[in-house]
């Protein structure tokens, strides 16, 4: 979505299909992946009109240090010029625009991956965990550090607690708008529905401790990935 464009759905239907794609289609494919070293992180990309699934990946740091969930996700999408539904079109058609999808992270993108969705076209993108969580929750700052330490510069006579409280990016620009699933379920007026989601996110982000707990003890038992930063 760019910043000048109405959203086509409602926050519930959103997040519905949204939360769905995570459990149903990231997931399964994240416990494989955690159990031979790579990082919990996944993606997919849906289409806009009818937010059917075309895309779904997750990290592959067995294979490649920058094969991050979302940009095992667009390599995934570049690779052929059709597509075959992941749903109930058996057929393939002919790859969309990038401008006609929803980019879903299950984690909030890093540095390279918020370029990766810059350089591939994509003018949106949602994500369920943001980047505190995944250095409190779960243990991997790095996305963070590299944000703080390499792209956030101080402005001459800027204090610490100035540079401290400045964005790491900006979620709304030329090139893409992003949000997060809180923001989704905030937007929802009945405040019954809302909590509904609210718990129903929870669950969800739930089923993400357990790949963490896989993941971290994959660490600890030295299992071997691409990744320099574990």
């Amino acid at each position: 979505m760019s910043p000048s464009e109405e959203p086509l759905h409602d926050p519930v239907t959103l997040l519905s299909a949204l939360l769905s794609t995570i459990e149903t289609q990231i997931v399964p494919l994240t416990t494989s992946g955690v159990s031979s070293g790579s990082k919990l992180f996944g993606a997919a990309i849906l289409l806009k009109s009818d937010l059917t699934p075309i895309t779904v990946a997750t990290n592959n740091e067995q294979a490649s240090p920058l094969l991050h969930g979302e940009i095992n996700c667009i390599q995934s999408f570049f690779s052929s010029p059709t597509i075959t539904t992941t749903t109930d079109s058996p057929s393939p058609r002919l790859r969309p625009s990038p401008r006609d999808c929803i980019f879903v992270a299950t984690h909030e993108p890093c540095s390279l991956c918020l370029s990766g969705i810059v350089w591939s076209g994509f003018d949106n993108f949602y994500h369920l965990f943001t980047h505190g969580d995944s250095a409190d929750r779960f243990g991997i700052p790095y996305d963070l550090q590299i944000l703080r330490e390499v792209f956030r510069v101080r402005a001459e006579g800027e204090s610490g607690e100035a540079l401290e409280r400045r964005a790491l990016y900006n979620r709304r620009n030329a090139f893409f708008t992003a949000r997060s699933f809180a923001e989704l379920v905030a937007e929802i007026a009945d405040e019954g529905e809302r909590a509904r989601w609210e718990a129903e996110v929870e669950r969800v982000k739930r089923l993400y401790d357990g790949l963490s707990g896989t993941y971290q003890e994959g660490k600890r038992e030295g299992v071997e990935s691409a990744s320099v930063w574990k």
